[in-house]
């Protein structure tokens, strides 16, 4: 008798502590406001299949809307593999949902800190780099594909996005980090047709010196150029223009700044705009196209709260059917 009352309460217990648990997970999963959701490098897919908005970051996790006002989630959504140069758990940074040719593609910067490649001016450097994951679906499960890297072992690259160009051809735009670059780069890389890996090698296309906008404090106190690149994402304006957002720092003050390419490609060459584009202390930017036809950019601001220093999504509104992209007031949905 006692071993049955031990085994009803261990299974009592159990099953309390199953319940709990889904519990807590329910919970965690409620609609919540876009304000209220912690996360860097916000990116939405607005997917007319389902009718519904997904939403990527910093995390490898994904929350769903139908209405850009409340999100559940989050989920998690990319399956990495264990036994590739990640690891068994990559931290995962900046993830972007692109559709393409009837699957969908998880873009994003994948980070094995057990990894050290290089120690530039006293930073050691991890092995990090941009890869891409596929789903048949845009709620995931986002799994690798064929190659097992995009990009070269000993060069730490970040928030790669997606750009078909006018040669017809898929590219990759990353940026090549500051920690080991110095001067931050900006390059492509073609992409294989079905997006499982890369052709030949990346390609400059600028860097971040070349900023007449970004700014910081060498040892002596003097200016001069910020070396951080960060962000990329492309758009073509409505005369047919290739501009490219992408975000640095002016001082302290986190700042995104819009180039554009005069040649239409993404060859170039870039032209940097003279002032930002967003607020201070708003970056890392995308665009996209709600389900009733308006035009979004989603980013990131940056809050002190209680001394834990935290990034909040916001959007505002868009128009770049002329020559230049402008950004207007902020979006409440």
């Amino acid at each position: 008798m006692k071993k049955i009352g031990l085994f009803l309460l261990l299974g009592f217990s159990l099953s309390w502590l199953v319940s709990a648990c889904q519990g807590r997970q329910q919970e965690r999963r409620k609609e919540v406001p876009l304000d209220s959701i912690v996360l860097s490098d916000p990116c939405i897919l607005a997917d007319r299949k389902t009718a519904m908005y997904y939403m990527t970051g910093t995390g490898g996790m994904l929350w769903k809307s139908k209405d850009l006002k409340l999100w559940e989630g989050p989920f998690h959504v990319a399956k990495t593999d264990s036994g590739s140069w990640m690891g068994p758990k990559p931290m995962i940074w900046a993830a972007e949902l692109h559709p393409y040719k009837g699957k969908y593609y998880y873009f994003a910067t994948f980070t094995n800190q057990a990894v050290k490649i290089d120690t530039v001016q006293g930073n050691v450097i991890e092995r990090r780099a941009s890869h891409v994951l596929v789903s048949d679906n845009p709620d995931g499960p986002y799994v690798p594909m064929k190659d097992s890297t995009y990009l070269p072992a000993d060069k730490p690259t970040l928030d790669g996005t997606f750009w078909v160009d006018k040669d017809g051809k898929p590219y990759m735009v990353y940026c090549y980090e500051w920690l080991q670059a110095l001067d931050g780069t900006i390059e492509k890389i073609e992409l294989k047709p079905d997006l499982s890996g890369t052709i030949g090698e990346g390609k400059l296309l600028f860097r971040a010196s070349e900023s007449p906008w970004s700014r910081e404090k060498d040892a002596d106190g003097k200016d001069k150029p910020n070396k951080v690149t960060d962000g990329p994402y492309l758009f073509r304006t409505g005369t047919g223009r290739l501009g490219m957002i992408w975000t640095s720092w002016i001082y302290n003050v986190y700042t995104q700044g819009v180039a554009y390419s005069e040649s239409g490609t993404l060859d170039g060459p870039w032209i940097q705009e003279k002032d930002p584009i967003t607020p201070p202390n708003f970056g890392h930017g995308m665009l996209f196209q709600t389900l009733d036809g308006k035009w979004l950019m989603s980013v990131h601001s940056h809050k002190d709260v209680n001394g834990r220093y935290i990034r909040i999504p916001h959007l505002f509104e868009v128009d770049f059917s002329r020559d230049k992209l402008v950004v207007g007031k902020p979006y409440i949905p």
